[in-house]
């Protein structure tokens, strides 16, 4: 990389770079460095270390540096925290050498350096929690500049906020932003709670594959690939549903995984193409106890998480304290969309959701009629935690038929702040009626739904062995991680979320600035001015141009003869 694709802090940050290698400084060492403690650990236990000038070795980035004469302060952050570190010129240089002192600390070390420092504990004349050191170690030399976050007596000041840098470059988000890292933290309490919840009833975790031949268990657009060697098309799965099923008729009384999904559909602040999920499957239950059990689950979680079942979401508080509202689908929509759907056919239904402005198109069934109703006028007002109970049987097809009423399902989704949190049935085992729900999708997709079903002729087999009663449920771990950490975005809780391509500056050719008169080497040069396209130049002053380009090959040290005023102003005309 040419000196031309730097900014100014990167080219200095190089330098320093080589001369740590010219003072036998290895910048990157490979040997391991002996920490001993985190900045957790020395704040929990600070009194007592304190009184004791107990020894430490800690490893972190530098974060802030305060460089006076004889003495300096800088302050390290660790996984744990942050602490402020006392380095005196003669503590850390005993010799009458004091490089290490005077040029490697305050010369060659920068902000967002990686160091590892030896010392006591000990608690300054203004009472700041500090260690003082007698020994540093470089660990990483960073040679690109971080942004740079004020913060004061704990509060924080240009915090950087910009999504595009957040979302691409996540590492550097989780070193500026110590709230980001908590938010992953505490997605992994919600998971590892999870599992131990499950683990205690006896549940066994599992792994289904994610490479599937028919993609089943939801109505979605799947990716599609190809394999080589068995030359046939493969689908990232977009459920695990089928497969866990297919252990409970081969014996197991209780299985989850938590998965990955693929869906090949939009993406907004709620939905991204990859996702997690954890699905469980119980043998001999139902979606009552299904329920209960999903209840007590998320209760579980808001406690281990909060010490509190009462959650904070933008301005609303919810409370997921047991037990939770239960309403039927049809009585929802009642409620809140003032019709009653029962016994509606599709045209009725159409007609229903004309009256209530609804958009709706030509490819959608009955099911996705109820569905669309019942989202645009009733999923808002779902605010806390509310089972929606009894779906249409055409919303279902992987579920049983009410036990009551065949028109109807036994489902439930669990609505919180407006949105859907889980989706559970009791598990349809009549292999007759899945072939035909099956079928009946068949007839959707032929319609032009491309999100129906596929048939899996190879699971109504499996039923057809005989599937106990089964209860299933379903449960994102992103939107409930949203939920039980106060974030608006799928974004802010996935890692690394899916983005579009990055967008790079158009520039013109060398050639498109050759044909105008401009000498190739001076090419590069305008282009890091930001003069990116020939069209770029037209109307610039000719006399700015000239003194700016002299000025930065002077700065940059380009040794280019320098153009005359003359060939400035013609490359600008």
């Amino acid at each position: 990389m040419n000196n031309l694709e730097l900014s100014e802090q990167e080219i200095i940050r190089r330098q320093s770079l080589e001369e740590l290698r010219k003072l036998g400084i290895d910048p990157y060492p490979a040997a391991m460095y002996p920490v001993t403690h985190s900045t957790g650990d020395i704040m929990q236990s600070f009194e007592q270390m304190c009184d004791a000038k107990a020894e430490v070795c800690i490893a972190g980035r530098i974060m802030a540096r305060r460089i006076m004469g004889s003495a300096s302060f800088m302050e390290l952050q660790d996984e744990k925290g942050k602490i402020q570190v006392y380095v005196k010129r003669d503590d850390l240089c005993p010799s009458e050498d004091k490089t290490m002192y005077n040029t490697v600390f305050k010369k060659l070390l920068d902000i967002g350096d990686i160091v590892g420092v030896k010392g006591f504990v000990f608690r300054t004349n203004m009472g700041e929690e500090s260690i003082h050191v007698h020994e540093l170690t470089l660990l990483s030399k960073s040679i690109k500049p971080l942004p740079i976050v004020k913060e004061k007596e704990g509060q924080v000041f240009d915090a950087v906020t910009d999504a595009e840098m957040r979302y691409r470059q996540r590492y550097v988000d989780l070193v500026v932003n110590p709230h980001v890292r908590e938010t992953f933290i505490k997605r992994s309490k919600i998971i590892s709670t999870m599992r131990e919840f499950f683990n205690s009833k006896g549940y066994l975790e599992v792994e289904t594959p994610i490479l599937q031949p028919i993609p089943g268990g939801a109505s979605a657009r799947p990716f599609i690939t190809h394999h080589n060697a068995l030359d046939m098309p493969l689908y990232l799965r977009i459920a695990n549903e089928l497969y866990l099923k297919r252990l409970i008729v081969g014996g197991y009384n209780g299985v989850y995984e938590f998965a990955k999904d693929f869906r090949n559909e939009g993406m907004d602040r709620t939905h991204n193409p990859e996702f997690t999920v954890m699905e469980i499957y119980v043998a001999y239950k139902d979606y009552f106890w299904m329920m209960d059990f999903t209840e007590e689950m998320i209760e579980r979680v808001a406690l281990a998480l909060h010490n509190s079942t009462e959650v904070q979401m933008g301005d609303r508080a919810i409370n997921f304290q047991r037990p939770f509202r239960r309403l039927t689908m049809t009585d929802a929509i009642k409620q809140y969309a003032n019709v009653d759907i029962t016994g509606k056919n599709e045209d009725e239904l159409r007609a229903i959701c004309k009256s209530l402005d609804v958009e709706v198109d030509d490819t959608m069934g009955k099911g996705k009629l109820i569905d669309a109703i019942f989202g645009e006028k009733c999923e808002e007002h779902l605010v806390q935690p509310t089972f929606i109970m009894d779906y249409p049987i055409e919303m279902s097809p992987l579920c049983k038929r009410h036990r009551s009423n065949p028109e109807l399902t036994e489902r439930f989704e669990l609505f919180v702040n407006g949105k859907e949190l889980c989706n559970a049935y009791s598990e349809l085992n009549d292999p007759i009626d899945q072939l035909e729900r099956f079928q009946d999708q068949l007839k959707l997709s032929e319609k032009g739904d491309d999100e129906a079903m596929f048939i899996d002729l190879d699971f109504v087999r499996a039923l057809e062995y005989g599937m106990p009663t089964c209860s299933g449920m379903g449960i994102g771990i992103d939107r409930l991680t949203m939920f039980m950490t106060n974030n608006s975005s799928i974004q802010d809780v996935l890692f690394f979320p899916q983005m579009r391509p990055e967008k790079k500056a158009a520039k013109d050719s060398a050639e498109a600035y050759t044909a105008k008169g401009i000498p190739a080497e001076w090419v590069p040069v305008l282009q890091k001015m930001g003069y990116n396209t020939v069209a770029s130049l037209n109307g610039v002053a000719a006399g700015k141009l000239f003194n700016e380009l002299c000025g930065f090959n002077k700065k940059n040290k380009l040794g280019l003869p320098n153009p005359t005023a003359d060939a400035v102003k013609s490359w600008v005309e």
